[in-house]
């Protein structure tokens, strides 16, 4: 992959990060993204971008849920300290 189509792919998933962001019916639940299936950077600063999570269930990766749901998937609405 050369520069130019990381930098695309790098936009294209900030635009994406961005248009889910803005929906209320939405909240980050830390603990239930599967490897690569993550959808934005790691708590932890492990990684920057949707889609880098390592290990299943990481408590530093996290992806948005319907608001209400996330500890019904096993997962925390507030990074644990």
């Amino acid at each position: 992959m050369d520069k130019r189509q990381v930098l695309i792919a790098a936009a294209l998933a900030g635009l994406a990060a961005t248009a889910v962001a803005a929906d209320a019916s939405k909240e980050k639940c830390y603990g239930i993204a599967k490897a690569g299936q993550n959808d934005c950077a790691a708590a932890n600063g492990s990684h920057s971008c949707a889609g880098q999570a390592k290990s299943d269930k990481n408590i530093n990766d996290w992806k948005y849920v319907a608001k209400g749901t996330c500890e019904k998937q096993g997962g925390m609405t507030a990074k644990k300290k």
